[in-house]
């Protein structure tokens, strides 16, 4: 499968929320990037929608569309019937109008299909199929083909509605390409896998993009048309609503949004439904809440009114082909996942600190639903250890109380209320104190508060290389710093009692020894003065040698 949804490294940031929002986790993560595996994705497009970054990107497939174009042959347009939900007020004739200004040379309604399409539907349920699964939903069609092949047999094997129009179209006028436009990312997959019928896909941002590129603006023209019911296909029911026969001993379901799909598939694949007729879409509220209606456009209800309103009572007029030309294949696309045995999940739980159940617990911050779903991805390469945010808090925490506890400065942590909240041995043998006494203390009570408040005042670290603690009797060398972060005050704080009694000890023993010099200097003078008063010699070169020993020992 083509990666048509790609990855901006620079805005991925370790989220996870693709990872949570992707129904078969079809995302490895790796040297903190999240890319999406091709063969396993489904292209519901919920990773491009939920991503808070920006960081996945549609593939553009507008030069390709530019490319048919230049080839002079006349290029067609299929366009979704939602677009009344992306451009409010815009009916088809301002499409069109706006799609030739571009370059197209006609438009017609992807509805045209999908009125084909629900008479095959018809056709299908008359034939007595147990369950029939409708498959106008590409998606919906992957999450089967490759992870539910049990329930192969319960999809309607019928052309979608893009691929039943364009063929129409190509019936009608075999020089024309094909180019559908709707809110689906899937439908690029869909119009590749099965050639020679769509030759081009864009979504509704890629138009709204183009159109704006050649500043086209679109006109808010009203328009009805009493043969348009399938214009209902792309809301929750829409298929339903236009089917005009309906068997009595089938149930008629609606099912939209992913994970109520998959809920649906399991019981068709575990047998437990009887006759029914599913309508399924991957989308919440169906087409209307596809991935490329826009991502800040998210108006279900007003979306499906304005789908409704626009839809007439009657069918579109069309010329229904035989059901062996609307039959589509399905084949198996099994991802070949394999699944790890249990002995390594638990050694991998084990890497994470998860040693027992109860510390499975099962967050979901790393994107998966449990842990053990967790250890599966780190086992297929698909994710990191690291990505368990309660492992990576216990690591951190444990690491930080293992440096602040074997550290041999005391340490104190104060909120903005100067009160202590954590600290370590050595502020306790430091303070002379408890835990009990410590834990709450108000600063004021402990120490001086002055050098606290100057490092709020100034805005950076305070350094006291020699501050005397006269409750404590003790000298320190302290460190004051405030984090605005998490506005708390970091005291560290290094006993240098014993060196500054030391170097007391020294300066006392320097003292005494400068004193004594001058006694002795004092008494050798008397006696040399004596000596030269016998020997009528001068006494200053001895004076001066005996001052500069004197001075000597004054600087030790």
């Amino acid at each position: 499968m083509t990666d048509y949804i790609g990855l901006k490294k620079s805005n991925c940031k370790n989220c996870y929320k693709c990872i949570r929002n992707c129904p078969v986790k079809s995302i490895r993560f790796a040297d903190h990037q999240a890319n999406i595996v091709p063969e396993e994705c489904i292209l519901c497009g919920r990773c491009f929608v939920a991503c808070p970054q920006n960081a996945k990107e549609v593939r553009s497939d507008v030069p390709a569309a530019k490319a048919l174009i230049a080839t002079g042959a006349p290029v067609w347009v299929s366009l979704a019937p939602s677009f009344v939900a992306c451009w409010d007020g815009a009916a088809v004739d301002a499409l069109e109008k706006a799609l030739k200004a571009l370059g197209f040379a006609a438009v017609e309604e992807t509805a045209v299909g999908a009125t084909i399409v629900k008479t095959e539907y018809e056709r299908i349920v008359r034939e007595g199929q147990q369950v029939v699964i409708s498959t106008c939903c590409h998606t919906v069609n992957l999450l089967v083909q490759k992870y539910y092949p049990e329930a192969l047999g319960a999809l309607a094997h019928v052309l979608s509605p893009m691929q039943a129009h364009c063929k129409d179209i190509k019936r009608r006028c075999p020089e024309a390409r094909t180019v559908f436009i709707g809110p689906c990312i899937s439908k690029k997959d869909e119009a590749e896998s099965y050639p020679g019928v769509v030759d081009c896909v864009l979504t509704f941002e890629e138009l709204s993009a183009w159109l704006a590129e050649e500043h086209i603006e679109l006109e808010r023209v009203a328009e009805s048309r009493a043969e348009s019911r399938a214009r209902l296909f792309p809301t929750t029911g829409g298929i339903l609503r236009t089917m005009a026969e309906k068997d009595p001993e089938y149930a008629y379901i609606a099912v939209d949004g992913i994970e109520n799909c998959i809920t649906a598939i399991q019981d068709v694949a575990a047998g437990k439904l009887g006759k029914c007729f599913i309508e399924m879409s991957a989308c919440a509220g169906s087409c209307i809440g596809g991935p490329a209606m826009g991502k800040n456009r998210r108006a279900a209800v007003r979306d499906y009114v304005a789908v409704d309103r626009y839809a007439g009572p009657r069918d579109f007029p069309v010329v229904q082909p035989e059901p062996e030309k609307l039959r589509k294949p399905f084949r198996l696309l099994a991802t070949g996942a394999v699944k790890p045995g249990s002995a390594a999940i638990e050694e991998v739980l084990r890497q994470m600190g998860k040693t027992k159940p109860s510390d499975e617990l099962n967050c979901g911050s790393c994107g998966y639903d449990t842990c053990r779903d967790k250890a599966a991805a780190v086992l297929a390469g698909k994710a990191e250890v690291t990505m368990c945010l309660p492992y990576l808090k216990d690591k951190a925490e444990s690491f930080s109380d293992h440096i602040i506890e074997s550290s041999t400065n005391a340490i104190l942590a104060l909120d903005e209320d100067f009160r202590v909240q954590q600290f370590n041995e050595s502020a306790c043998r430091l303070l002379g104190m408890d835990g009990e006494e410590l834990r709450g203390a108000q600063m004021a009570d402990i120490l001086d508060p002055q050098v606290f408040c100057e490092t709020l005042e100034l805005g950076r670290t305070v350094r006291n290389p020699r501050l005397y603690l006269e409750r404590y009797d003790k000298y320190v060398e302290q460190r004051v710093s405030f984090d605005e972060s998490y506005r708390i005050f970091i005291c560290a704080m290094r006993d240098i009692t014993d060196e500054e009694r030391r170097r007391a000890q020294r300066e006392e023993m320097s003292r005494s020894t400068v004193e004594i010099t001058d006694k002795i200097i004092a008494k050798q003078m008397r006696t040399v003065q004596e000596i030269a008063s016998l020997l009528g010699e001068t006494t200053a070169e001895t004076k001066v040698a005996l001052t500069k020993l004197k001075e000597s020992l004054g600087h030790e």
